[in-house]
């Protein structure tokens, strides 16, 4: 399953031992290790990016529009800031930044941990069991969050056209019955909603080809790795390939 962790750390020390532990069950096979950063907290609330490690780098060569890049972001900004300052208002600051691709309460549960001066690792990783890092973590002091990635996104993708889709029939039924000037203030709006629907129609594109170079440049890697290997490794990292392709069709069918 792709996921993205949020392992929480009390020091640099730990944090980076963090690190070399999960390269080490990327190695073993317990998880497939994509891309990993490693961020400090400030006491202004802001985050500090000190580390990048990146196996299947993004299309853009950068974190930026990754849901571990987005995520970084919103830890460094007014979302991170929020907690303490009620629930109501903490929701309210994180309904702009769904696009992060990581869900409301994986976002509360990790500002909450992630204090000044503490260190955390983000990293999207493909994890089966959960056992592995945890054990590997528990006695680094790490504090490890999980959100599904894919599963996510799909579903508030889906919920947002349904929502808009829905909107337009009703303003088209409320035009359908108007006259006179507020025919035409409901005609605008309904042209302003389908040039929206039609935006987004032309994002979920754009990041639908994105997916699809992700997942090639993830193919390509491993099938680099299954190389070097034999046996159950080989067959391993074969039948992870085999996955991969699996889901990229199913959320294109979807």
């Amino acid at each position: 399953m792709d996921k993205i962790l949020t392992i929480v750390f009390g020091d640099e020390k730990s944090a980076y031992a963090g690190v070399s532990a999960l390269h080490a069950l990327d190695g073993e096979g317990s998880i497939v290790l994509n891309t990993l950063a490693v961020i400090r907290k400030n006491s202004d609330g802001t985050v500090t990016q000190e580390r990048i490690d990146d196996d299947f780098p993004p299309p853009s060569g950068t974190l930026v529009g990754t849901a571990v890049g987005s995520l970084i972001g919103i830890l460094g900004g007014p979302v991170g800031m929020a907690v303490g300052i009620g629930t109501g208002a903490f929701i309210g600051l994180i309904r702009d930044v769904h696009t992060s691709g990581v869900d409301t309460d994986f976002l509360e549960d990790v500002s909450k941990a992630l204090t000044a001066g503490k260190h955390a690792v983000i990293a999207e990783v493909d994890e089966e069991w959960v056992t592995p890092v945890d054990t590997r973590m528990e006695p680094l002091g790490g504090v490890v969050f999980r959100t599904l990635k894919s599963a996510f996104e799909d579903e508030r993708r889906a919920q947002e056209a349904a929502a808009r889709r829905a909107e337009l029939d009703k303003l088209k039924a409320e035009h359908a019955k108007a006259q006179g000037n507020r025919k035409a203030k409901l005609q605008a709006q309904i042209d302003q909603l389908r040039a929206r629907l039609t935006k987004r129609l032309e994002q979920d594109q754009a990041r639908s080809r994105q997916i699809g170079l992700e997942m090639q440049a993830k193919v390509a890697a491993l099938e680099k790795k299954a190389a070097d290997e034999q046996g159950a490794g080989k067959a391993a990292i074969e039948a992870r390939i085999s996955q991969l392709r699996q889901d990229y069709q199913r959320r294109l069918n979807a």
